[in-house]
């Protein structure tokens, strides 16, 4: 009998393989029933029940409690393995089978359910009609799909379509923006687009293009995908003399045809444009690096140190330099690859010589700029700079062995400064072939000396130390443009599209610091302080027989703008067909 039910199940013929079924069963129910039968029933010790069966003891002295309290227990019944019916579906399958023969798509069947309240999901009824033998729809024609709500279809962005019709009228988001306008006419910026030799279109020229970026990044728009949320907005396309803004794979498809010789012409073409506005100062320059970190994988990519992140990691490495008295940006170059980060220097002093006629007078870097024969080169060039030298351990060992008499103290006339009066000693020090001045300094508020390397022999340590302090200012203005201009928003993966945004940026924060000008108490301002104040402003334009008014939203700080005079005097604007701009409050 124990063969033939063995031989029922499966089971070996042998005898001993019959009587290792009971002790040493495979399955867990069969285990516990004969774990808990021979402790129960043949009155084995609960240790040795434990060991024979695989449970340490206090396991089952558990297994034992819960038999005790268990009535009605569960060894031989097959547990199920979820629900064998699906309710839902089964109600929902007559109706959802009769609108597919009606070529209804799941969405629409999907739809008709929830008002039934038979709600199933798309997933679901695509599911449902899959094992009904329902293949899915073929695409259909917008005119073949049934009446109901679907996304608004905006136009394609296109010149000839741009017309100004008297007697419209409408309210727009971006009514700061207009602020911009009269700069933009007078500095004329298509020629920027034409001297770069920017590309263009028949439906979109290149000056339309560039003022269509230069909009976005006015706007601060974090990446161009965001553009979608503002393509409705006729205030954004009437800015840039379009019928429409044009969409974001536009602009992704236009950065990409730029490369880094169009990038550095339109840059020479804003200097050339804003040479009279005492924009760049040229007096003194701040130097840094940026690194735009990427967070894809992508293989083009190198890895460059982040210092918001203290790593190194997948970045597109920008160089920028800004004016020190105009607190502008006046170059950029992001097309950079390990090991021309230390040349980067003399591309900026060539680009300016070649734009300004001159050598630029004085630079500020600090250590991880360029290298010390480099600065051997910028002492034969004549030009003065003030660097920070990196604290080694026999630089530190010797600033430590320096007796105390040997510091003096000086007072900088920085009254905001919480440390006013450093400890400095100074010597000269020759580096790569070059004598320099060497300025150790101590108590600056760093746990750490400072160590100052310069080539100005006339300067009072004082005035040195003062004048490095200021380099902060291209801290703060890369604080602001990774905030507000969004640096830190990679256009792509690819560097020569981070290129050109870098210079967006550069002519971006060029008009930001022009307007500021104008405006009584911003001269100092960051960007996206004026833009929250000034720029963010809804606006009713109308337009009228030979004008487009705009009429600013009563705003806290409105009356900044009107007394700044920019509203008093009305501007032909060439890319609306010669329509004059007025605006008021």
């Amino acid at each position: 009998m124990c063969n033939y039910v063995y031989m029922a199940i499966g089971a070996p013929k042998d005898i001993t393989q019959c009587r290792s079924f009971f002790a040493e069963p495979s399955q867990p129910r069969q285990r516990m029933y004969e774990a808990l039968r021979a402790y129960f029933l043949e009155d084995q010790p609960s240790q040795t029940v434990a060991r024979n069966f695989g449970y340490s003891p206090g396991a089952f002295r558990v297994l034992c409690h819960q038999f005790r309290r268990d009535p009605d227990p569960q060894f031989f019944v097959t547990p199920s393995h979820g629900p064998r019916s699906q309710p839902k579906k089964s109600s929902a399958r007559e109706l959802a089978v009769m609108l597919r023969k009606q070529n209804h798509s799941v969405y629409e069947i999907a739809q008709a359910l929830k008002e039934r309240q038979m709600a199933l999901s798309p997933t679901a009824v695509r599911e449902l009609l899959r094992a009904e033998g329902f293949a899915p729809l073929p695409r259909r024609l917008d005119e073949e799909r049934p009446t109901c709500i679907a996304p608004t279809v905006e136009p394609v962005a296109d010149a000839r379509a741009f017309s100004l019709i008297p007697g419209t009228q409408f309210v727009t988001r971006c009514g700061g923006l207009f602020l911009f306008l009269p700069e933009l006419v007078r500095l004329q910026v298509d020629t920027l687009a034409n001297a770069a030799r920017l590309p263009g279109s028949v439906m979109i020229p290149s000056g339309h293009a560039l003022r269509a970026a230069l909009a976005l990044k006015l706007w601060s728009i974090e990446r161009k995908s965001h553009v979608m949320a503002l393509v409705a907005d006729p205030g954004l396309a009437l800015f840039c003399g379009l019928n429409a803004i044009p969409k974001k794979s536009y602009l992704c498809e236009y950065s990409s045809r730029l490369d880094h010789v169009r990038t550095t012409a339109l840059l020479a073409a804003w200097h050339r444009t804003v040479a009279q506005d005492n924009l760049f100062a040229g007096e003194s320059f701040n130097l840094d690096f940026h690194s735009v970190p990427y967070y894809g994988e992508d293989p083009q990519l190198e890895r460059h140190y982040v210092s918001m992140r203290s790593r190194a990691q997948p970045s597109v490495l920008a160089f920028l330099a800004q004016d020190a008295a105009g607190r502008a940006f006046c170059y950029s170059n992001a097309d950079l690859r390990k090991g021309e980060e230390a040349e980067e220097i003399f591309h900026f002093i060539a680009f300016w010589k070649k734009h300004h006629g001159e050598n630029p007078r004085h630079l500020v870097f600090d250590s991880r700029l360029t290298t010390y024969g480099h600065l051997a080169r910028l002492e034969a060039l004549d030009i003065t700079f003030i660097t920070l030298r990196r604290r080694s351990a026999k630089l530190l060992a010797e600033i430590k062995g320096l007796p105390a008499s040997s510091w003096r103290r000086v007072k900088l006339d920085v009254p905001a400064r919480k440390y006013k009066t450093p400890q400095v000693f100074e010597q000269p020090v020759t580096l790569a072939g070059a004598t320099f001045r060497q300025l150790f300094v101590l108590d600056l508020g760093h746990e750490e000396p400072t160590i100052l390397l310069t080539n100005d022999r006339h300067s009072t340590p004082a005035k040195l130390l003062t004048r490095y302090a200021q380099r902060m200012l291209i801290e703060n203005a890369l604080s602001d443009a990774v905030r507000f201009f969004h640096m830190d928003a990679l256009s792509s993966a690819v560097g020569l599209k981070v290129d050109f945004d870098m210079a967006l940026l550069v002519i971006a924060s060029g008009l930001y610091r022009l307007l500021a000008q104008r405006m009584r108490g911003y001269a100092d301002a960051q960007a996206r302080h004026i833009f929250r104040d000034l720029i963010d402003t809804p606006a009713d334009v109308t337009v009228t027989e030979r004008e487009v008014h705009v009429r600013f939203h009563r705003r806290a700080h409105l009356p900044i703008i009107i007394a700044s005079g920019i509203l008093d005097s009305p501007v032909q604007v060439p890319w609306w067909q010669d329509y004059t701009l007025s605006m008021s409050s």
